[in-house]
């Protein structure tokens, strides 16, 4: 096989989540231990930090591995899923896998693979650590996919866990409570590894108490450790104030959502945790969109007219954007939405401003909810607009309707956003 028909085979053989929902979920860990056996246990070969969390978990890991790769270290970075390539997913120092690797290492382990019957999260993942493996990386910055307890990456004993929020998403899987979300998020504590909880939420705050103090693993939070103080004619530059340590004055932050703050203060952290250096930690956030490559956030396409996208598509994530939307100078706003079919989505279209025009549309996966339903249930709360027969038609279409000191803006789905980066 070549690199193209491998993808094919990797996604139409194996159930995907991000495409097909819940038929690819697995409630245990037994496919991933089974597949880690074929590769003699290659989550024992490398050290890693393991990065759970409602929101932020892809900016945190990013910046972390940033300020890894500018301290010297050969840094392995797991994240999902991808916006264009699949292989944003497995990258060593910023640079994806090799499309040959990916061919090799399908051709070599998919018939022993057969008899697991392993989803693409899973066989991505045993994909990745044995990459991490054979580039004999330092360390691995590796973020979950869907919750901690159960999610296929939670095999690993890491040097620091992180879990940067909790909000309500995924909640057939999760739980309908906070607290329930929390618990499976905890589980990622591991028995004498420090955790960082990256937002202080007082009403789950005990969850993670109580498990840390059960696995004996030095808790931590990231305000407790770091403050952050804007520019004033700067939005962009913060001040940093750590505890007990001295060293950053100011660093220039590149990611422009104002979600990102606690990301910032999160990674900060976390390096500060790790012990890396004070100097590095500053180059390598101001360098992360080069270093890693990172997009998909807040990301400005074009500015005539002002075109934004933003990958965020739950509650908690979507709240930021409109109001960071709100705060972006702009007469009208017109909004390219589409969103996926299997989460209640009649809260995030609650945040949403009723005085935008919108431009319904389905992103190319079966996960996608149809446009014409979605403009049904968006009518019903008095968001209008058009429906469109693609993200990319309805992407010119806003452009095309948009005059001067308008904003057009791309979201409400990570797999809207991959269609216009």
């Amino acid at each position: 096989m070549n690199y193209e028909e491998t993808l094919t085979f990797l996604y139409s053989q194996l159930p995907i989540f991000q495409r097909v929902g819940a038929a690819a979920y697995k409630a245990n860990l037994d496919n991933t231990y089974a597949l880690m056996e074929v590769l003699n246990q290659p989550h024992k070969q490398f050290k890693s930090v393991h990065i759970a969390g409602t929101n932020g978990k892809g900016s945190t890991a990013h910046l972390l591995a940033s300020i890894y790769q500018e301290a010297g270290y050969k840094t392995g970075l797991y994240t999902s899923p991808h916006l264009k390539d699949f292989r944003e997913r497995i990258r060593v120092n910023g640079e994806m896998a090799a499309k040959e690797f990916v061919v090799e290492f399908v051709e070599k382990y998919a018939q022993k693979f057969t008899s697991i019957s392993p989803s693409f999260f899973e066989l991505t993942m045993a994909m990745a650590f044995q990459y991490f493996v054979e580039k004999e990386v330092d360390i691995v910055i590796l973020e979950t996919g869907l919750g901690g307890r159960l999610d296929s990456t939670n095999i690993v004993i890491p040097e620091l866990a992180i879990i940067t929020n909790i909000g309500k998403d995924h909640m057939r899987f999760l739980g309908e409570t906070l607290a329930a979300i929390a618990s499976e998020k905890a589980g990622i504590i591991k028995a004498n590894t420090p955790i960082l909880i990256g937002e202080k939420q007082s009403e789950i705050q005990s969850v993670f108490k109580e498990k840390a103090l059960e696995l004996n693993a030095p808790l931590f939070y990231a305000d407790d450790l770091v403050k952050l103080e804007q520019n004033k004619s700067d939005s962009f530059a913060f001040s940093i104030e750590m505890k007990n340590k001295q060293g950053i004055d100011e660093l220039h932050f590149p990611l422009k959502g104002s979600y990102q703050t606690n990301n910032l203060k999160t990674a900060i952290s976390s390096a500060l945790l790790l012990d890396l250096p004070l100097d590095k930690i500053k180059i390598g956030i101001e360098n992360v969109l080069t270093n890693t490559h990172f997009a998909g956030r807040w990301q400005i396409l074009s500015k005539n007219p002002l075109t934004i996208c933003d990958t965020a598509h739950n509650e908690d994530g979507l709240r930021y954007v409109v109001d960071q939307l709100a705060k972006t100078p702009h007469k009208t706003l017109h909004f390219v939405l589409g969103v996926v079919n299997d989460k209640d989505i009649g809260h995030i279209l609650e945040l949403l401003p009723k005085t935008a025009r919108y431009y319904f549309c389905k992103a190319d996966i079966p996960r996608g909810l149809d446009a014409e339903i979605l403009q049904l249930k968006a009518n019903q709360i008095g968001l209008a607009g058009e429906v469109y027969s693609s993200v990319i038609v309805a992407l010119k279409a806003a452009q095309k309707a948009a005059l001067e000191g308008d904003l057009v803006f791309i979201g409400g789905s990570t797999f809207t956003v991959a269609e216009v980066v």
